[in-house]
């Protein structure tokens, strides 16, 4: 092993070559094995090992399988996978294997503990010989995961890639292979710091070896070379998966970000548009990488591009943070001749812009509009899902004659959501408070609940459940009844005035719906109708913030741009809108 201190920049199968890496004669009757040359890169022969893994299928000479004796199961169950955060990802393709995945769950799950407890191992900050690894691996608590603990404690301390090698050289030599999970975290660590050769290595060794790979390994492969010179052929990786299955979000949008870092603007939006058709949902972050990219640039169809992207975000509701905002901006303003400038502001309640006076689009829906949405919500969300599976028809209807023998209300309000705003209070104190707020200025409140609440308890105290029914008409539907249709219905017979009270986003809803044109007014109603409410700062009470008349989504006249924004990043949907907004004007 002293060959690390003497040429640490060899390539990975160089290295393996010089320590010999070949199966005994006994071991190839039982093992797949591969050879291959290549002839333009390291000089190297023959190279074999076995893979652990489920979804990378090996390379059969003849076609035929090789292991009579032992079920393929039983190795994929033995050798175990150890996947990082990186190459956990489920492929969005929709092939399949034919292995045992109930065996590798139950050893991944009996490992997962084992796993964690090492999650704070050190790795040893030079490479050692095979004596000194030996040793680490016997005084090991669980050898039999001390290679994947010490990878991914070599990942989590970015650990010199020698380190790594020596560890690899050693097990080829000590098992006469190497799994496919471990040259996962070798890729995964190789990626890490860039070693563009090493993935390349890899990568010889896993397509020769291996008819395809899974999700995560071309994740890795695809990330790691379109951040190098050798981008292009991150490119060609990923035409490779597009034979196979639907290219992942990552690998999609790594190759986005080379063409666009190296001017090919073209590349970059034909691979957008090519995600958007398979319906892989694109980050925030790709979106304002175009920008950036595209600052400074006079373009007729990068910009027609650029703006497809702000009504991509009008389209699905989706607010820009900080970051994002400002290169929105500096790109309108970077625009030669344009003579864009942009400014940060507060739409007024009435919905005019302060900075260019332009009134925005109201958040109403025409009657027209209004009739054919409720149409379609009780026809296609209501009706025509399964609604009754979380409910009876008997209670449905029993609700619908409730409901049309007290209409309308003027707020209604998801009693079981609202319970639990302030964990420290009891459910129906926040509920009490929430009813006393509304009810002040003598609005009608249908407010649905469970038949549990009507059960004194801990949390629901009969006394004050029948003062807040003295204020309120309530409808208590079974414990597992899903209520959201009952408040879709209550809300939409009460007609255009009435708002509701949810912290729910129904986006399952939105999703029953058949057209994109009325998932848009659904989205529209709901930014209008639905009321916002939050603990106050000192946590004694709730406040709510009444719904805009303005509608908060992007939106452009030809000569203004208005951008609703958030401070800071948000993964998941949220049903809260912004108050901040960047108004962007062609003087």
């Amino acid at each position: 092993m002293a060959l690390f201190s003497q040429a640490s920049q060899q390539g990975f199968q160089a290295l393996l070559w010089k320590c010999h890496m070949f199966w005994p004669v006994s071991r190839c009757r039982q093992l797949f094995a591969a050879s291959f040359s290549v002839p333009s890169r390291e000089k190297i022969n023959y190279l074999s090992f076995m893979t652990s893994s489920i979804t990378a299928l090996p390379v059969d000479p003849k076609e035929t399988d090789v292991l009579p004796t032992k079920k393929r199961s039983e190795i994929d169950c033995k050798e175990g996978k150890g996947w990082d955060e990186e190459t956990k990802e489920i492929p969005e393709g929709k092939f399949r294997f034919s292995s045992s995945l109930g065996a590798a769950k139950k050893w991944s799950m009996s490992h997962v503990q084992s796993r964690h407890k090492f999650s704070n191992v050190q790795p040893p900050e030079k490479p050692l010989q095979a004596e000194e690894w030996n040793k680490l691996r016997e005084d090991f608590q669980s050898p039999e995961i001390f290679e994947e603990v010490m990878l991914n404690s070599m990942i989590r301390c970015n650990s010199p890639i020698d380190v790594a090698k020596s560890l690899l050289t050693h097990l080829a030599k000590r098992n006469g292979d190497i799994a496919y999970n471990v040259l996962v975290k070798y890729l995964t660590l190789c990626v890490q710091q860039g070693q563009v050769s090493e993935i390349r290595d890899v990568y010889d060794i896993m397509k020769v070896r291996f008819k395809i790979l899974e999700s995560g390994a071309y994740n890795l492969l695809i990330r790691g070379l379109s951040n190098s010179d050798q981008w292009r052929m991150a490119l060609t990786l990923l035409e490779e998966v597009k034979k196979i299955m639907i290219p992942s979000r990552t690998c999609y949008e790594s190759c986005i970000k080379a063409a666009s870092r190296h001017q090919e603007i073209k590349l970059a939006f034909e691979l957008y548009d090519e995600m958007l058709a398979k319906d892989v949902v694109p980050t925030l972050d790709v979106l304002q990488s175009f920008f950036d990219f595209s600052r400074g640039m006079k373009d007729a169809e990068l910009q027609k591009e650029l703006f497809g992207i702000l009504l991509y975000l009008r389209e699905n509701q989706i607010y820009p943070h900080k970051t994002f905002m400002r290169s929105i901006k500096l790109w309108f303003e970077s625009i030669p001749g344009g003579k864009w400038r942009g400014r940060l502001t507060n739409i007024k309640d009435s919905g005019q812009c302060p900075v260019c006076n332009h009134q925005l689009e109201d958040s109403n829906l025409t009657e027209e509009e209004y009739s054919n949405l409720s149409e379609r919500i009780i026809r296609d969300v209501i009706h025509g899902t399964d609604t009754f599976r979380k409910t009876s028809p008997q209670e449905f209807e029993a609700f619908q004659t409730f409901v049309e023998n007290r209409l309308p209300f003027d707020i209604v309000i998801d009693g079981l959501n609202v319970s639990h705003i302030k964990s420290r209070k009891m459910q129906c104190e926040n509920l009490f408070d929430a009813v006393n707020c509304l009810a002040k200025e003598n609005a009608r409140l249908l407010v649905l609940g469970r038949k549990h609440m009507l059960m004194n308890s801990s949390n629901w105290k009969r006394e004050i459940m029948k003062e807040m029914q003295n204020k309120a008409d309530f409808f208590f539907a079974e414990n597992i009844s899903e209520d959201d249709a009952f408040l879709l219905y209550a809300t939409l017979r009460s007609g255009k005035h009435c708002k509701f009270v949810t912290r729910d986003f129904l986006r399952d809803h939105k999703a029953c719906l058949p057209d994109s044109l009325t998932r848009h007014l659904f989205r529209k109603w709901q930014r209008g109708h639905q009321i916002v409410f939050f603990p106050s700062a000192e946590g004694r009470s709730i406040k709510f913030l009444p719904a805009f008349h303005y509608d908060c989504v992007v939106q452009t006249t030809g000569d203004t741009w208005h951008i609703p924004y958030k401070d800071v990043f948000e993964e998941k949907y949220s049903y809260q809108v912004p108050r901040k907004w960047l108004c962007i004007q062609q003087k």
